[in-house]
């Protein structure tokens, strides 16, 4: 045992390292021998246990893994794609009889102790060990596509499509890679983003067992297949986590898209993000030359000639605050977004790129360390520049896989706990955690010195406007020496980020003309330190400044839906659209927020008119989709029968700060037949009739003739109903939801419409009837019960709307009783277990967790159920529900009133969580300066009666809760 006397003390976790011998002497007592007679495996062995409990677990379960690393321990060849790909298919005739995704999740992590060994050998650098991980999973995704290609092939027979001769041939496809494995950057536990795309449409051979498809058809099934199969979780866990998000128009596009529409995508549509996003865009498998004949047709997009370097700056600037505003910042430095971090280095790179790669071709690599050298040849950034971001990238990089080998976790978190952060500061060579701290300290603060040099705000030739900014100063200035000395004390504890002077900061750097008075600081000091999360949204867009509300005054109720239509219908273009909607909208909701800060209004009556808000939105959202359609496909729609209805919050009429619109899109089943003969002849000449009453649209007898001559010469509409359908949801969640530089407005949830992810965005009437009559399931019930038509086509989302609450009620009354109480009560514990297993000890989840706003929704939708008691039309909020349950006697009176007084005291709490911590369900015990806040806000003593009324009524909830479903 000299041997590892030797070896495990100067290990970075000792104990981790005897716990392993322990546990491989108990299973395999041979192999723990023949470990220990080979003593450079064994100080290898060590050192990967040491750092890396997941591959510890991977060795206990792999004794074979022992040899085998033996074999390769001292090669430290970095592997290519192809010989990666050869190693896959030697690894998968030694396990023939295992499923594809098992075989794929256990040659990755094979793979990985390899490559993690010569990681922590010193054997290869970061750009080696990251370059090797990406060709990993280009293999794996090759494999991947190459079994799902011929299972697909056998089924449809090959996609075709015709070559400029008049030729069929086999289409091509593509998966495109984005992000870090796109630049071949990819981490140990990244996601891979990608994108799928083939050649042309066409239709299959139709010489498989299943006949003739469409192209679009059999790729989106491909895309679907080769998802599937690299990102399921098996017992092994997935090969990777896919992200689809980065494709054209998000979570709605369709999986895969032709080049053509990609292209035109791009050229047309695409947000400056998305520029941003293709500078890493490569071919990881398929069709290589596909992607190359991609790429040229979008490089002058993604590299603008056109575009100023401080535009471009700016729009990497916008990102990046987008990113600072939404990640998390309380649980430890984030090694990629926090200040300094990778992610500032990779901007400082993308953002030189775009603002000078359209007239430098030299400068438009992929990858992060290629690309701060030619940056440096150009003289775009210093040598001592250079320098120290490419030693900050190494120092983080190693970290941040350090982090993620741990447990195989995507987490990027440097841990607060002293003697965690300096288990890390050994794995990382350093002795003492004072070392680690002071490295750490010095590489994100040269990073972030290089970042605020490349992308500060400059404007050295703004002319100064009268007052600004000197005399802008001395008013803030005036105004903090009047201030009670206990203001900036409070200001740092809530909300350091956020308090009053990043809103001037912005200011002073726009070229708004706003005049600051002592009563308008005031009303920004005290936004600032309530609400946090809409101090940020002011500071990002300083012109709402202009619109904070008089709040000596009542608020008054505002007509929504005219206001945000005459804001849509001021501008003219798509993108100008969105900007001024969000505009406007900004400007309502904050009105409210400034309200609601000052206690000048109450909770019922904010929710009341954010849930009009959002029901003007959807309004504004279908007339932009309309006017959308009619310009893209050249004609004009008139019998445009579309119906959003609500679940959820907007269903319930109780929309809150941050709430999600849980939507089902249902349109009438003969919307969009393609029209010819008589049909179209007839539309002609009801749009005639129109002209001719629209000719004194200015009072003058003259109209804009224009937009209609180009309606009359227009072909007709000649797409199907699946497809006109699928571009108008397209349009509309990117209306409601697509981030833009004005912000998003909501994010949009489709999630509850029939069959789920794997449902169609949108469902024709009869076919939404039939799947709830047919096909929901009992969670399906319990959600549809709250359906509420909320804009579209009111007839029609009426009709649903009541239709489809007596289909649920009717299932429910034909079920059995006790299984429809046992499915309730599953499906709840189900929730309360995803949602709050992995939280922190110190966080209290009030939604999702024991005793919390779910209990009540779940008992009081099964007793909704079970006696047959609807919504009433007029009034559908919970507390109105529960008094009509204890009415009808589903609730006794001790339910009734846990539930009541429960449910008014966590939706309180509910609503000043959203309020000043933003977006969260979780109560943040730790910190103690927001919740004295929301304390005081609720007119409660102190922050331990507020943890006492909320044990006290999570109690009850969960004993009431019990009662119904026990």
């Amino acid at each position: 045992m000299n041997t590892l006397d030797s070896l495990i003390p100067e290990l970075p976790d000792p104990e981790a390292a005897r716990r392993f011998l322990d546990r491989l002497g108990e299973l395999n007592p041979a192999q723990l021998n023949r470990l220990l007679k080979n003593e450079g495996l064994l100080s290898d062995v060590l050192a990967i246990v040491s750092d890396s409990p997941l591959l510890a677990t991977t060795l206990l379960q792999n004794p074979g893994y022992f040899a085998w690393l033996n074999r390769r321990r001292a090669d430290s060849k970095i592997r290519d794609k192809e010989e990666l790909l050869e190693a896959l298919a030697r690894f998968s005739l030694m396990n023939s009889t295992v499923e594809p995704q098992v075989l794929l999740a256990r040659f990755r992590r094979r793979e990985l102790l390899r490559i993690f060994l010569h990681d922590l050998r010193g054997l290869t650098n970061i750009a080696e060990i990251t370059e090797e991980i990406s060709n990993l999973a280009d293999a794996i995704l090759e494999y991947a596509l190459r079994l799902a290609r011929q299972e697909l092939d056998n089924r449809f027979g090959p996609p075709l499509e015709t070559d400029p001769k008049g030729r069929a041939k086999t289409a091509g496809f593509c998966v495109v890679s984005l992000g870090k494995l796109g630049s071949k950057e990819l981490n140990y536990a990244s996601d891979i983003d990608l994108l799928f795309l083939y050649s042309a449409d066409g239709k299959t051979s139709g010489r498989g067992a299943k006949g003739e498809v469409t192209n679009r058809e059999y790729f989106v099934k491909l895309a679907e297949f080769v998802t599937k199969l690299v990102g399921r979780q098996t017992g092994e866990g997935a090969a990777y986590r896919v992200d689809l998000r980065l494709r054209p128009h998000g979570r709605i596009g369709a999986l895969a898209l032709s080049v053509k529409d990609t292209v035109r995508y791009y050229r047309t549509e695409a947000r400056g993000w998305e520029r941003q996003v293709m500078i890493r865009a490569r071919a990881s498998a398929g069709d290589a030359g596909l992607f190359r004949e991609f790429y040229r047709e979008i490089e002058d997009f993604v590299f603008s000639r056109d575009q100023s370097v401080e535009a471009a700056l700016e729009n990497v600037r916008h990102s990046k605050e987008q990113i600072n505003l939404e990640k998390a910042s309380d649980r430890g430095f984030d090694v990629k977004l926090g200040r300094g971090g990778i992610r500032e280095i990779e901007f400082i790179a993308q953002a030189l790129q775009l603002a000078h790669g359209g007239r430098d071709e030299w400068l438009r690599s992929s990858h992060t360390l290629i690309t701060l050298t030619r940056l440096a040849d150009r003289r775009l950034l210093t040598e001592k520049e250079l320098t120290e971001l490419f030693a900050a990238y190494d120092f983080l990089r190693r970290l941040e896989h350090l982090l993620q080998m741990e447990n195989g976790l995507q987490t990027h978190l440097v841990p607060d706990d002293p003697a965690r952060r300096a288990l890390f500061g050994r794995r990382m060579n350093f002795a003492e955690p004072a070392g680690f701290e002071a490295a750490l300290d010095c590489h994100t603060g040269n990073v972030h010195r290089v970042y605020r040099r490349v992308l500060a705000v400059r404007n050295p030739e703004r002319p100064k406007s009268p007052g600004r900014p000197a005399e802008l100063s001395e008013t803030v200035a005036d105004f903090y020496e009047t201030e009670d000395e206990t203001t900036d004390s409070v200001f740092s504890a809530i909300a350091p980020d956020h308090a009053v002077k990043p809103i001037l900061a912005s200011l002073e750097k726009s070229d708004l003309n706003i005049v600051l008075d002592g009563e308008t600081l005031a009303k920004l000091e005290r936004l600032a330190v309530v609400s946090p999360p809409f101090a940020a949204l002011v500071a990002a867009n300083p012109a709402l400044i202009a619109e904070l509300p008089d709040v000596a005054n009542a608020i008054v109720e505002k007509d929504y839906a005219a206001l945000l239509l005459a804001a849509v219908r001021a501008e003219n273009d798509f993108a100008h659209r969105l900007a001024a909607l969000r505009r406007k909208w900004a400007a309502c909701l904050l009105e409210l927020v400034v309200y609601d800060v000052f206690e000048k209004i109450d909770r019922k009556l904010v929710k009341k008119l954010q849930t009009r808000l959002a029901e003007a939105s959807l309004e504004a959202a279908l007339l932009i989709t309309r006017d959308e359609l009619e310009n893209r496909f050249s004609a004009k729609i008139d019998d445009f029968r579309f119906a959003v209805l609500g679940l959820g919050k907007l269903g319930g009429r109780g929309m809150d700060y941050g709430s999600d619109l849980d939507l089902v899109l249902v349109y009438e089943d003969d919307l969009q037949k393609e029209r010819t003969g008589e049909g179209e002849k007839r539309r002609r000449g009801e749009e005639e009739k129109r002209r001719g009453e629209d000719k004194t649209v200015d009072g003058s007898g003259e109209t804009e003739s224009s937009s209609s001559e180009s309606v009359s010469s227009s072909p007709p509409l000649l797409l199907s109903s699946s497809r006109f359908q699928s571009r108008a949801v397209e349009l509309f969640v990117t209306t409601l939801s697509a981030m833009t530089r004005e912000g998003s407005l909501y994010r949009v949830d489709l999630r509850l419409r029939p069959d789920g992810k794997n449902g169609a965005a949108s469902s024709g009437r009869r076919a939404f009837l039939d799947y709830l009559a047919n096909r929901a399931a009992v969670w399906e019930w319990l959600a549809y019960i709250k359906l509420r038509a909320v804009g579209g086509d009111s007839g029609l989302g009426e009709d649903v709307e009541r239709e489809a609450r007596r289909i649920v009620h009717e299932r429910a009354r034909q079920a059995d009783r006790a299984e429809l109480k046992s499915e309730a009560r599953r499906i709840r514990e189900r929730l309360e277990e995803q949602k709050t297993a992995s939280r922190r000890h110190r966080e209290i989840d009030i939604k999702f967790g024991a005793g919390g706003m779910l209990d009540v929704y779940f008992a009081m939708r099964y007793l909704q159920l079970r006696d047959d008691v609807p919504d009433d039309p007029e009034s559908r909020s919970t507390d109105a529900m529960l008094e009509r349950l204890y009415e009808n006697g589903s609730l006794g009176r001790g339910e009734f009133d846990a539930f009541t007084n429960g449910y008014l005291f966590l939706t309180e709490l509910d609503h000043h969580l959203r309020l000043t911590v933003g977006r969260s369900t979780r109560l943040p015990v730790a910190n103690q300066p927001a919740l004295r806040l929301i304390a005081g806000r609720m007119k409660l003593e102190s922050v331990a009666e507020l943890l006492e009324r909320l044990t006290f009524h999570r109690l009850e909830i969960r004993a009431a809760f019990d009662s119904v479903l026990g």
